[in-house]
Order: structure tokens, then sequence, then C-alpha cells
């Protein structure tokens, strides 16, 4: 009996997909290897001020002032690509203001976005009844991301899913990442033909 192993061309793919995992590449407003690592709930703890941030994730609401636009948002773990993620966790709302003007009816709720900046001390809103304290930021940059492509039902895109930024140990290969493994967007593992030995030859 010998056995033949027969790989899914998709699965060669994963070499291509993971390599991309490692060349993330931050939009050009968004670089800097200075920021500090504290969250905006970190920064409300410790009463931080002046700490330089790079901070994202959804936009709640945006309010245009005279000579500034302040965005609420719902930050979010950051890729490695400075997007923010998907995740449900959160490290807590924060304020960015920035001078200018920036057209709600653009920076529509819900749209991800990534914003550079100082700390600048905290506020206190209401969330619904609770008194809430934010973070705030005076940003220098405020990067609104083209929206997430929209795909069929059960379908994982490759580039912006969980696995974006660690491609290999968050689980193409074992089936983790929304689906990436086995069976799911790759097209599943190797498939494995048994074919039986033929008869001997007869020895007329």
């Amino acid at each position: 009996m010998r056995l033949v192993l027969k790989t899914s061309t998709s699965m060669l793919a994963i070499g291509a997909f993971a390599l991309l995992g490692g060349c993330a590449t931050i939009p050009a407003p968004l670089t800097g290897n200075d920021f500090s690592t504290a969250t905006p709930q970190q920064v409300v703890a410790t009463n931080a001020d002046g700490q330089r941030v790079r901070w994202g994730g959804e936009i709640i609401r945006v309010d245009p002032h005279a000579d500034r636009t302040c965005f609420e948002i719902l930050s979010r773990e950051l890729y490695a690509d400075a997007r923010p993620s998907r995740r449900d966790k959160s490290d807590g709302r924060f304020i960015a203001c920035k001078q200018g003007f920036f057209d709600p009816e653009v920076y529509t709720r819900g749209r991800d976005v990534t914003v550079v900046g100082s700390v600048g001390g905290t506020e206190r809103r209401k969330v619904g009844d609770y008194d809430y304290t934010f973070a705030k930021v005076d940003a220098t940059e405020v990067y609104m991301w083209p929206k997430r492509a929209a795909y069929p039902p059960g379908y994982t895109d490759p580039f912006w899913g969980p696995c974006w930024g660690n491609p290999f140990w968050s689980g193409p290969y074992w089936g983790g990442c929304g689906g990436l493994g086995y069976g799911g967007y790759w097209g599943g593992p190797p498939v494995v033909i048994v074919r039986p030995n033929p008869p001997p030859k007869s020895g007329k």
C-alpha cells in the first residue's frame, strides 16, 4: 500500500501571508518609537501628564469647537501597523483634540482612528448617568483608517483579522484566528491518498 501526500495549493500561501505579518507598514504620520506604553486607564489612575502616546480605537462622537475638534474614542489595542484591533477588550475611553475642523459626517461613529500626541490631563464627562474620567490627548495627528472590507459571513480577512502582526503563533497553523487554520480559509490540511499496491505479476 502506497501513501501519496497531496498538499493543497492554498496551504502554500500561508508562508506568503506569514511574511506579510512581519512586514506591517505604519503610515508615515503615525511613525515613531518614543511613545509611552501607558494605556488611557493607566494615565487616569496615575494622573500622568505630558507623555507622548500613540493610541487608537473606534470613534464614539466628534465635537467640533471654534478652533479645534475633539474626538471621544473607545480605546483598542493596536496591531503592528498601528491600526486598532476589533477585539472586545478595551483600555477605556479617551478624548483627543486637534486644531482645525473635522466634519462629523466624515469622521463618523464606529470608524477606526489612531492618534498621536501628548497627554494633557483628564476630563470628567457623563457616560449615560455615570461620571467618567477621560484621559485627554493634545493630538498632532488624527489618522482615520479606510473602512474595512465587507466579506461574506464566515470569511476572515487574512490582513486585518486577529492574526495580523502575529501570523505564526496566533493560529493559522493550529486552527485559531477566526478559522485561518485547518478546515478554514486556507482550504484544509494536506490530503493523504491511500492507493492499494498492484497485484503481483504472474510468473508466466
